[in-house]
């Protein structure tokens, strides 16, 4: 289950957003750059990502149900192909408004106290993106981690814009402007290809990341020293839980007792090796020919 107390982080982006959709609407009137537009816009993307990422955040956190044995987990998903959705969009609009701008060039205005602004927006994206990363990993949130990927393909946008601003303001070069914008909604399409890819696999049951599969591997090799087997080993990630069951083979003479607690300790230690897994262990003794006809996920 999703820690409650991972919504007030949502509450943060959604703080940000706001603080940041202000500063760089006030930037943009300030220049008039079509750059700094861009950026304003794309804070209205991070704003609807961040209500969305309240959402599902909320709603993954619920207790599993008769309807939902295995909880709302992936619910997170949906959050981050949204995110994923939204920063295409925005690449689009930052494109849409370039090109715009390329075709009919026009002169920035207060440029000096414009970037300013927009640079003050770029500080608070960041220290919110990086606090968001380093939660999203440590709980393991897909949903903090896309709305952590949003940000910064935001303040990178704002670099960008920053640049191209500041060499229009230099140069005078006023088509500038227009060609960053350009270059960094293509730049951006990337993060938000990523995100919806990454959200495809998790509601297609992906399996574990392979660091996790290889800390339950080592787990299995200290009982296989012990003369236990294991086969039929399936993972699938949802949303910051991970799921897993295997067939643990023992000596067919083994009392009842001794194989449950040897696979209560093999459960135990692969939850402790992979936080927030479930496992669900199926004891079979090895001598039986029959216990290996399910190896397969359809049993023939």
């Amino acid at each position: 289950m999703v820690s409650p107390s991972l919504q007030r982080y949502a509450w943060l982006s959604i703080t940000t957003a706001l603080a940041t959709i202000v500063l760089k609407g006030v930037a943009w009137r300030l220049t008039g750059s079509v750059g700094l537009l861009s950026d304003a816009l794309e804070s209205f993307v991070n704003l609807a990502g961040a209500l969305m990422a309240l959402a599902m955040l909320s709603l993954a956190e619920a207790p599993a149900d008769e309807s939902h044995t295995h909880g709302h987990g992936k619910a997170e998903y949906f959050s981050s192909a949204f995110e994923g959705f939204l920063i295409l969009v925005a690449a689009l609009s930052i494109g849409y408004a370039a090109v715009g701008r390329l075709l009919h060039p026009q002169a920035l205005e207060d440029v000096g106290v414009g970037l300013a602004v927009s640079v003050v927006a770029s500080i608070i994206n960041l220290a919110t993106a990086r606090i968001l990363l380093g939660v999203g990993r440590q709980h393991n949130s897909i949903t903090l981690d896309a709305d952590a990927r949003h940000l910064m393909t935001d303040v990178w946008t704002s670099v960008g814009v920053i640049i191209g601003v500041g060499l229009v303001w230099a140069t005078g070069w006023s088509w500038l402007d227009p060609v960053i914008a350009i270059l960094v909604a293509v730049n951006i399409v990337w993060t938000g290809w990523q995100l919806l890819r990454r959200s495809a696999a998790g509601l297609m049951d992906v399996s574990v990341p392979e660091e996790a599969r290889q800390r339950i591997e080592q787990v299995l090799d200290r009982y296989r020293g012990e003369g236990l087997e294991f086969h039929a080993l399936r993972t699938r990630q949802a949303g910051a839980r991970a799921f897993a069951t295997i067939h643990v083979l023992v000596p067919g003479d083994w009392m009842v007792q001794k194989g449950h607690d040897y696979s209560e300790r093999i459960e135990a230690d692969l939850r402790l090796a992979v936080p927030h897994l479930h496992v669900t262990t199926h004891l079979e003794p090895k001598e039986d020919p029959l216990a290996l006809a399910d190896e397969e996920l359809d049993r023939p």
